[in-house]
Order: structure tokens, then C-alpha cells, then sequence
């Protein structure tokens, strides 16, 4: 099995959790690459949209707008967005079947790092229009609240990546790519004439049951809750009793701090 099938294997059986809990694109980042596309895009393309979360927020942003993802269970639920100018098809973004010089923006939202850099952007600089943008959107780990909040997820998180690189049957199951390199990747590959890195931060609102979530959504934890549930299961219920004791059934706020890598062609 390749490792971008490993990768979309990933993805499978948590769908549900993954649209209940991840944040959605804040609208920031679409103001920049519009205005450095200098207008409005006629098609942006989503790679690896996942539950279409990143897609729909550009669907009064640009004419048309394509989400592309690899995982049946991520597009069915996509799928249920589409309709008027948004449209979804389940392909790889290093080859997303579209047709050469048909996009305006192409955007990875929380994706890129699952992706094989160098073909994906041979494949994202074969769509883009000579004049494009391409993005790579992420955010930071865990969402600022309190920090008592954040060492939970952090104590729970550490524990999945020990288990992550040290057992093989995990371990051998996913090929992740550094988000360090977005930028270098982006400026190497030779096919942008500009690019730079930008920090921005979004405000959402939360409960216990949805910070529970995020890290619920994390594909880490759910390759070890699919093999060796018994190394976690633990460990996930203090924590959501740690998160669930600091905030009962209050809402409150997140903030999202996100870093967007940007080549324009």
C-alpha cells in the first residue's frame, strides 16, 4: 500500500467526531489570498477537504469551489454540502483528475502535511492558472483556553505520540510530513514566484463534549484506539474528566492560532 492510501486509511471511522469538533476556516485567510490573487477567484480548489469543513467557507468567496478528498467516509459526508457552485470528488491531491490550468486558489486546510510535498505541488502547479495562489493552512495544537485545559490535552497527546513512534504496528500505518517544511517545500519546488509565511488566530466557541472531541478527531488516537485500545482508553477517560470537571456544561472560548504558508505563481 502506498503511503498517501495509508494515509486516506487513516481517516476512516471517525467522520462523525471529526465534523462535530474540528474548526472551520476563519475567514481572514481567504481576505489575504484573494487579495494577493487581485480578485475574486473564479475556482478554488480544497485538497484534502476532509468533511468539506474548508470547502463551504469559500462558497460566497468564489464561483466555483472543489473539494477533494481521498477517504469515503471524510466525501460522503462532504457530499452532503454540495450543491449550487461546491462540488466534492473523492481523488489524491497529487492527482486530482481535474483539468490542467483550471483553478485560481488551491488550498490545503490542516492537509498538507499528509501529502507528499513534491508531487502534490507538481500537481497543484498543474491546475493552477498562471497567475494562482496556492495555501497551506494549519493550526496549532492544542486551541488556547486555560491552561490547566491545555496541559490535559498536551499529557494526553504526548502519551499517543510515545505509542505512536514506538510501536511498529502504528507506527508502520502512516506517513506524516513535516509542517516545518511547508514553506521551504512551497519556495524549492521552483513553480511560485513569491511566498512567506503568515500567523493568525480565530476565536471559536466550545463546551467540554467539543474539546473532548478535538483530540477525539486526531487521527493518532484513533490508530491506537483501532489496535491496542487497551494503551489509551485510560488515559482518554482522565481526561475527559479532567475537561469535564473544569467546565461542566459552560460554553467558552478557543482560540485557534493558525500559521498559512503562501506561494503565489
Amino acid at each position: 500500500m502506498e503511503n498517501k492510501e495509508k494515509n486516506a486509511e487513516r481517516f476512516m471511522g471517525f467522520a462523525d467526531i471529526y465534523e462535530k469538533s474540528r474548526p472551520s476556516v476563519p475567514e481572514y485567510p481567504i481576505g489575504i489570498i484573494s487579495n494577493y490573487l487581485g480578485k475574486k477567484p473564479e475556482t478554488v480548489v480544497d485538497l484534502g477537504c476532509g468533511t468539506g469543513l474548508s470547502t463551504i467557507v469559500w462558497k460566497s468567496a468564489a464561483e466555483n469551489v472543489i473539494g477533494i478528498e481521498p477517504s469515503e467516509d471524510m466525501i460522503s459526508i462532504a457530499r452532503g454540502k454540495s450543491g449550487g457552485n461546491v462540488k466534492f470528488l473523492q481523488a489524491y491531491a497529487d492527482n486530482t483528475t481535474l483539468p490542467d490550468n483550471c483553478a485560481d486558489v488551491a488550498v490545503c486546510s490542516q492537509s498538507f502535511h499528509w501529502m507528499e510535498p513534491t508531487a502534490t505541488l507538481r500537481e497543484i502547479n498543474r491546475i493552477l492558472k498562471s497567475v494562482g495562489v496556492f495555501a497551506a493552512i494549519d493550526c496549532d495544537w492544542p486551541p488556547v483556553t486555560l491552561w490547566q485545559t491545555e496541559k490535559a490535552y498536551m499529557k494526553l497527546y504526548n502519551k499517543i505520540s510515545d505509542i505512536e513512534k514506538n510501536v511498529e504496528e502504528i507506527s508502520g500505518t502512516f506517513m506524516r510530513y513535516s509542517k516545518d517544511n511547508h514553506l521551504s517545500n512551497i519556495r524549492d519546488s521552483g513553480y511560485f514566484r513569491y511566498s512567506r509565511e503568515l500567523l493568525f488566530s480565530n476565536r471559536e466557541n466550545c463546551t467540554a463534549e467539543r474539546f473532548i472531541g478535538l483530540i477525539m478527531s486526531q487521527g493518532s488516537l484513533q490508530a491506537v484506539l483501532k489496535r491496542f485500545p487497551e494503551m489509551i482508553e485510560k488515559d482518554i477517560k482522565e481526561f475527559a474528566d479532567t475537561i469535564k470537571s473544569l467546565y461542566s456544561d459552560q460554553s467558552f472560548n478557543i482560540d485557534f492560532c493558525y500559521r498559512m504558508r503562501i506561494g503565489v505563481k
